[in-house]
């Protein structure tokens, strides 16, 4: 959650006129987010189901009016574009490349332009795969790029990198071009409980995750996403004296030890399935 002073993050996206909806806006009021929805009528709002057994997840999504995000409609108003102008951090999902590419490019080409911060994920191996085009448009204007070793290794494939050295991929993704010359790409993979690997300008290193006993695990849903925005926020905070990739290490493994879905539901203990 936010804390103060609050709102002082923005979130675009696209929800249905249904209860759904009305818990999201209520949830990202509650946590001090600025939530700005794009509300249609033609999709429900989406949901996902998380199966946890021990710590390990299994997703099973129907996204909904997720894809139902129109940049015309939404992106282009004036009192939203005026939001974004605002903002010093963007940040978006690879998945969002399967809905609008053109509202992508847009904030990116902004951030560009005024030397901000442009953060990007590979969200899931398919992206690079079956959305390489669209990923590589986007490309040149992303400052900040993260992915775990899976999705690293899909798009070192489908770049032709001929290497399976995750260090290696990381330092050729930091290479590929860029708009803004003012900054240097940061590419940050991580390896669930293995070292996380960082490319900076001509610099890779991997750094250690926190180890966490296995009693403490809650679930990890989230965790990565806490991770990303603990880099985001930490390389854009003026006078951090403290380490971002450290600071982010510990935001990360502090999440798994919560329930990711307090928010809305109720984890639901289940017995073991005997096969």
């Amino acid at each position: 959650m936010i804390q103060k002073p609050h709102k002082v993050a923005t979130f675009f996206g696209c929800i249905g006129k249904d209860d759904f909806g009305k818990i999201l806006k209520q949830k990202a009021e509650e946590c001090h987010v600025d939530a700005h929805y794009y509300e249609q009528s033609k999709e429900p709002t989406g949901t996902c189901a998380a199966c946890i057994t021990g710590d390990n997840r299994s997703l099973v999504a129907n996204l909904g009016a997720a894809n139902c995000y129109k940049k015309d409609k939404h992106l282009d108003l004036e009192e939203n574009w005026k939001l974004v102008e605002k903002a010093k951090v963007y940040y978006i999902a690879g998945f969002f490349l399967t809905v609008s590419l053109e509202s992508i490019l847009k904030v990116a080409k902004h951030a560009s332009e005024n030397n901000k911060i442009f953060c990007m994920n590979l969200s899931a191996p398919f992206i690079s795969e079956h959305f390489k085009d669209s990923l590589m448009k986007v490309m040149p204007y992303v400052d900040i790029l993260f992915g775990n070793e899976a999705e690293a290794a899909t798009f070192a494939r489908e770049q032709g990198f001929e290497t399976e050295d995750i260090e290696e991929i990381a330092k050729k993704t930091q290479s590929l071009a860029k708009e803004n010359k003012k900054r240097q790409r940061i590419v940050v993979f991580t390896q669930g409980k293995e070292g996380t690997v960082m490319a900076k300008g001509e610099k890779v290193e991997t750094f250690p995750v926190i180890e966490i006993d296995q009693k403490d695990i809650v679930d990890t849903n989230g965790a990565g996403d806490a991770f990303a925005g603990a880099v985001c926020l930490f390389y854009n905070a003026a006078g951090c004296s403290q380490d971002p990739r450290k600071l982010s290490v510990k935001y990360s493994s502090l999440f798994r030890q919560i329930p990711s879905t307090w928010v809305t539901f109720h984890r639901v203990q289940t017995e073991p399935i005997t096969p």
